[in-house]
């Protein structure tokens, strides 16, 4: 392999992707669209089976507006890992074409191989998805009253340490090279989308993760340009910490409190948030928004997990989080008195009465036992 090549052709494309960031127009104004198209993409694994309930749940709260013909939902199919494998893309072209004609897509999980699957070293459907759609940011919200904690993560999507990952290059059997990107742009758009929600949410403080006292210059661009951003918000304090040293802080009980807006590159934002969750009850309890300037994409945070699927009980798997996703959709699309109607009906069915336990066993609830529960729940408020 011609390295010097190899790496001439990968910088080249990011500057190409430069130059787009460079032309881009204003965020998707929902309220001027004569009908907003919700597509609905299964992914493999459980993924099917729970994000089946979130639908059901999303159409119940938006019924009359399906009937208006102001909402309609799209069911995609393809994005599994067989059809992926086959064509040896992370995202067809037919679904992909279909993905473009939507305005806000509902995801379950897709399966990523990994080194010694039964699969083409395909990129993750995820990352390919954000790069397609330029869903630049991956917003969690973390929120567990009783701990005082309410956390909203700003991670970048779009570049960082996962956006060449699959082109990194074996020199031989003794090294192994990947890459790492950022860009002034890419920093500038998730600081800056931090730095509003926390303005327009009333947060007063939004902290950097990074490691850059020791990859000094990736990091370190990120995080001087979080600083300039922070100029613009003069209401707002900024402070930064170490990747490693937060992951302690999340736990310490008389720090975390103090956290509210954290905005951070992928591979850190990836790890931090997965630790948040464990807060509210798991990652199989959170969703998580990936926002463009002209699409966005609501998902769970989990796995695909197809031992579940093996053994018959994709039935059984939680779908509290693809359920979070939605919640996020209908919010971010303006539907905000059903964003909040969902999201309270899933802290007082997850966290609060409770009458139905996930176990992800025949020993609990299904996915629709909880889906029914949900409606049942949100009829009452």
């Amino acid at each position: 392999m011609d390295y010097l090549k190899h790496f001439e052709t990968l910088v080249n494309n990011q500057k190409a992707r430069v130059a787009k960031m460079k032309e881009q127009g204003d965020f998707i104004d929902y309220k001027s669209l004569d009908k907003i198209i919700i597509g609905v993409v299964g992914g493999d694994g459980i993924g099917p089976a729970i994000t089946a309930q979130s639908q059901r749940v999303l159409e119940f709260l938006l019924a009359d507006e399906v009937k208006k013909g102001k909402v309609e939902f799209r069911v995609i199919e393809g994005l599994t890992i067989e059809r992926r494998a086959e064509v040896n893309k992370a995202i067809p072209d037919e679904v992909l074409a279909e993905l473009k004609k939507c305005h806000v897509i509902l995801k379950g999980p897709t399966t990523t191989p990994r080194e010694g699957d039964p699969w083409p070293n395909i990129e993750s459907a995820n990352v390919a998805m954000r790069k397609e759609l330029d869903l630049f940011a991956n917003v969690r919200p973390v929120k567990v009253p009783e701990e005082g904690i309410d956390w909203t993560f700003f991670r970048e999507n779009t570049e960082g340490a996962y956006v060449l990952g699959s082109q990194g290059i074996h020199i031989d059997e003794d090294i192994a090279f990947d890459f790492k990107v950022i860009t002034t742009q890419g920093a500038e758009r998730i600081a800056r989308a931090a730095f509003d929600f926390a303005k327009k949410n009333g947060k007063t403080r939004v902290t950097c993760v990074t490691k850059a006292n020791v990859i000094k210059t990736s990091d370190g661009k990120f995080l001087n340009v979080c600083k300039e951003v922070a100029k613009d918000y003069p209401g707002i304090e900024m402070d930064d910490w170490y990747i490693d040293i937060m992951t302690a802080k999340l736990i310490d009980k008389n720090r975390r409190t103090q956290f509210q807006v954290m905005v951070l590159p992928n591979l850190y934002g990836d790890i931090l948030t997965d630790e948040a969750a464990e807060f509210q009850g798991g990652v199989g309890t959170a969703g998580s928004a990936n926002i463009g300037k002209r699409y966005a994409m609501f998902e769970a945070i989990h796995g695909s997990a197809p031992r579940m699927v093996d053994e018959g009980r994709d039935i059984y798997a939680d779908p509290s989080s693809v359920v979070r996703g939605g919640a996020m959709l209908l919010s971010h699309i303006g539907y905000t008195k059903e964003a909040d109607k969902l999201f309270k009906a899933l802290e007082i069915c997850g966290q609060t009465e409770k009458k139905l336990v996930m176990t992800g066993r025949d020993t609990g609830a299904t996915n629709a036992d909880f889906a029914n529960y949900l409606m049942e729940t949100i009829e009452k408020l």
